[in-house]
């Protein structure tokens, strides 16, 4: 794993995070600046992850991430920011990030988040979750249909599984918090997403969101 941030103990947070969750013997590569990581990405492109700070120095914007997406377009990347302002969490996912995570996230929020993004998936933090009601660059396809003030009629057991979707958790480990089979999981995951109108997991989050602040 790639960690580019200029705080020497936010690395260290990071690796304890990292190290939790990847294999033993796993590798974290650590940079302060722009220049420092895209080296390593030329020395080294082959990540499982990255984890980039949006202020990095020498980054301008988002020209960072940019530059870091067409040196490694396999890798996920996340981004760490002191912010979880809506329109930086907007464009960060339109310029190619999978994930969010905001600085201020506990130890095993962040393991949540990034075990999210290596399964394939992507992390908003809750903050921004209800004021994300319109589209986002993918990989979220499109606004959620579900308008009602009400949510369909959800099972206990898919209310359940819903509220730890929107804390980021993978199957898996809904799977182990709930006493089920992942494969169960995965069913339940279906039903909600046909009852909310919705594709992904992300767009069942917003749309749950969105209806709770209109009752």
């Amino acid at each position: 794993m790639l960690i580019a941030d200029d705080h020497p103990l936010f690395h260290e947070a990071l690796k304890g995070v990292a190290l939790a969750i990847f294999p033993a013997g796993s590798e974290c590569v650590c940079t302060s600046t722009v220049r420092e990581t895209l080296e390593a990405l030329e020395r080294s492109p082959a990540f499982d992850l990255i984890l980039l700070d949006l202020k990095l120095p020498g980054a301008e914007g988002f020209s960072c991430l940019t530059t870091v997406r067409g040196k490694a377009p396999a890798v996920p990347v996340v981004m760490v920011s002191s912010t979880d302002d809506v329109d930086i969490v907007r464009e960060s996912f339109s310029h190619g990030a999978m994930g969010y995570l905001p600085k201020s996230s506990p130890p095993e929020v962040m393991k949540n988040a990034i075990r999210l993004v290596m399964s394939g998936s992507s992390y908003i933090p809750t903050e921004a979750l209800g004021l994300m009601g319109t589209p986002l660059a993918p990989p979220v396809a499109a606004e959620p249909q579900a308008s009602d003030t009400t949510l369909p009629e959800l099972t206990p057991r898919q209310h359940a599984v819903l509220e730890l979707l929107a804390e980021g958790k993978a199957n898996k480990i809904i799977a182990y918090e709930l006493d089920i089979s992942e494969i169960t999981v995965k069913a339940h995951v279906s039903a909600i997403l046909r009852k909310l109108g919705v594709t992904n997991r992300l767009q069942a989050v917003i749309a749950a969101k969105n209806i709770s602040q209109k009752k």
